[in-house]
């Protein structure tokens, strides 16, 4: 009797853990920095919204230089035309290194769409778009982030979608050596975001809400007191996970993955943009021929 009480406790106990631990674990590892106010928890699902007051963000406590960070997210359901959804990484001054999944919101019934951009000593201009193989406002799914001296893997429910890889000796530059902050954010880009800003925020169908949940970063937290140079060498010391030589490349699972979305899923890449880029991007002559 005694027995199966404490199992029946116990049995509880565990299921409020679980119940709070994604907000407990948000709490634990960022913060609002903008709109607290625009935020809600409901159960284990933090919801962030945009509305014509206000859009809103939420930031990393830490920065980190190295690792993987994971969040499941549950986009803007219905009409979501004119919004933008974004989680990226990102470090700081005119000469930051970033990496954003941008969610497009679009007009009821046609798909979202997902950009990805990398910026480079403050260079941008790398964007690919493509359309999910499933509907985001539906249900929550996982997008990641996998940063390492050698690649940086953007990753949707663990397939990859894109690889910006590190291919300094040719001479390009890539991006390490600055401590980044994890991001998410929330806003209104009618102006480009929906079908090239011709399709415009519809506030009536307002406030527009994506929910988080599955809040994950294994990563090498930078002492921001300390010079980046000191946090590179500490954090390509060896012992970190994200040194292990499998993660140096995809693996052959990973590489047919990633050649799957790229089939049948991408709709723009501006390594093949010739009205912007005459001259191939040299990125691009790389990953043309993996």
């Amino acid at each position: 009797m005694v027995f199966s009480f404490l199992f029946i406790l116990i049995l509880s106990l565990c299921v409020l853990c679980v119940s709070v631990s994604s907000a407990a674990r948000f709490n634990e590892l960022f913060h609002p920095y903008w709109a607290p106010d625009h935020f809600t928890v409901d159960g284990q699902t933090v919801n962030m919204k945009l509305d014509k007051f206000s859009g809103a963000g939420f930031s990393s406590k830490s920065k980190y230089m190295f690792g993987k960070v994971n969040i499941q997210i549950k986009l803007v359901e219905g009409d979501s035309a004119g919004t933008v959804t974004a989680f990226y990484m990102s470090s700081d001054g005119p000469k930051h290194h970033e990496f954003d999944f941008e969610f497009l919101g679009n007009t009821t019934g046609e798909p979202y769409l997902v950009q990805t951009n990398v910026y480079v000593n403050g260079v941008g201009n790398r964007e690919q778009r493509l359309k999910l193989w499933f509907d985001p406002t539906k249900d929550f799914h996982s997008y990641s982030i996998l940063w390492n001296r050698n690649q940086v893997v953007f990753m949707v429910d663990e397939t990859p979608i894109r690889v910006h890889t590190n291919l300094e000796h040719k001479g390009i530059p890539f991006p390490k050596g600055q401590a980044m902050s994890v991001y998410s954010s929330i806003w209104n880009a009618d102006d480009w975001a929906t079908q090239g800003g011709r399709v415009k925020t519809d506030w009536t169908h307002g406030p527009f809400v994506a929910s988080y949940r599955g809040f994950e970063i294994d990563g090498c937290v930078c002492q921001t007191t300390m010079a980046d140079s000191y946090n590179m060498r500490r954090c390509t010391s060896g012992d970190g996970w994200w040194d292990r030589p499998t993660l140096s490349g995809l693996n052959l699972h990973q590489t047919h993955q990633l050649m799957w979305v790229r089939a049948n899923h991408m709709i723009y890449d501006y390594c093949t943009d010739t009205a912007r880029f005459p001259k191939v991007p040299i990125e691009c002559e790389h990953h043309r021929h993996h």
